[in-house]
């Protein structure tokens, strides 16, 4: 039996009325939406426009057309920040990111943005003070991630986003790790642009994602193209969504991505955040009991979300992680998790660690299960 802990990389699997989805639009709909005026085109269109809707509804934005959907988080980080930085501007980061974030602007840094890293404490947090002494000098953006991949640490946006809009900086927030597993409100939260995937928390089909683009921003396109409409033009659109989605979208994907929103508002945001917390304390309390293990993170579960690191003393995360898979049928993610700059602040660079993380299909049972494994491999151990 298998038992597949690394929801943080994609949740898996995936509900059942999003594979029905899916298959559905396999079958019936594999049309290019708004590329024609027959009716399978339109119908086709009408789905992308309604999970621009269901997406918009989720993340508190009022207005749907700013809502643009890309092949992932990456895609979306990458079209904000090479949309709206310039050579001469300032950007403040910080030392909890994925690489989605941080090659872009290494690349970025090349071509004449200054980069500034705040350091996070050991539990990964990042506190506003720190941040507003790192934008003494006033950046044109902050951008930085709602939640580690690594730590599952919680950043507080709902404080950081009121006060750079108060201050006038661009407020850039990687939700890749928090979107499903959190309530995100982009009003509330005063956030410009939000990146998010949407096969984590979200759960549904890889290679769907998007980036909320406040009113106002002009963002820069990353691919330039065919987008049907003003096909008369040799110039990309001006409005969006069109101006930054050139190219056919994803519509079997985004009929799942649709279907997977709907899924978590029928059983209620709450219940599935409730359930997946019940796992995270069930797991955190066990491995806290077992000795030779280190864990990383808060430890307040609030601010705690789907992904939990920790070491085993005398035995390397990569062997760990091995025997987990070969010996007990136990998915889960070692290393540096496409982090490594998060992995320096919680001192766990360069071997990295294990990461486990339960998703909403995962049972009380298989945590007990991995739970179980995990100590018969600390003895041994030890024995050794």
């Amino acid at each position: 039996m298998t038992i597949y802990l690394d929801n943080a990389a994609t949740a898996f699997p995936k509900p059942g009325p999003v594979c029905d989805a899916v298959d559905r639009t396999m079958r019936q709909l594999t049309t290019n939406p708004g590329r024609g005026g027959h009716h399978l085109s339109l119908e086709a269109a009408r789905l992308v426009f309604e999970t621009r809707e269901a997406v918009a509804r989720f993340f508190g934005v009022a207005d749907s057309s700013r809502i643009v959907f890309t092949s992932s988080a990456t895609e979306a980080i990458n079209l904000a920040l090479f949309g709206l930085l310039n050579p001469g501007d300032r950007v403040v980061t910080t030392s909890m990111e994925h690489n989605a974030m941080i090659r872009p602007l290494r690349a970025l840094a090349d071509r004449g943005v200054e980069v500034i890293r705040v350091p996070a404490d050991p539990a990964g947090i990042t506190t506003l003070s720190a941040i507003i002494e790192a934008c003494e000098k006033k950046p044109r953006m902050l951008a930085m991630s709602h939640c580690s991949n690594v730590t599952g640490t919680l950043q507080d946006i709902g404080t950081i986003g009121p006060w750079c809009r108060r201050n006038d900086i661009l407020l850039l927030v990687d939700a890749a790790q928090s979107a499903g597993l959190f309530p995100i409100n982009v009003q509330e939260m005063c956030i410009d642009l939000l990146a998010a995937s949407g096969h984590k928390g979200l759960m549904g089909p890889p290679g769907t994602g998007f980036l909320f683009v406040r009113k106002g921003l002009d963002v820069r396109p990353l691919v330039y193209g065919g987008t049907g409409v003003l096909s008369d033009s040799d110039r990309q659109p001006d409005e969006l969504p069109e101006r930054l989605e050139s190219g056919s979208l994803n519509t079997i994907g985004l009929a799942g991505l649709k279907a997977a929103i709907e899924f978590i508002e029928k059983e209620g945001f709450e219940r599935v955040r409730s359930y997946e917390k019940a796992l995270l304390h069930q797991l955190l309390t066990g491995l806290g009991k077992i000795a030779g293990v280190t864990l990383y993170g808060p430890e307040d579960l609030e601010i705690h979300g789907g992904a939990v690191s920790f070491t085993l003393e005398s035995i390397e995360p990569a062997t760990l992680g091995f025997r987990l898979d070969r010996e007990y049928g136990i998915c889960c993610r070692t290393g540096l998790h496409c982090a490594p700059d998060a992995h320096r602040t919680i001192g766990t660079y360069p071997e990295g660690t294990v990461r486990v993380s339960p998703g909403y299909f995962n049972t009380g049972e298989e945590i007990d299960r991995f739970l179980f494994a995990l100590r018969e491999l600390a003895s041994e151990v030890r024995g050794l």
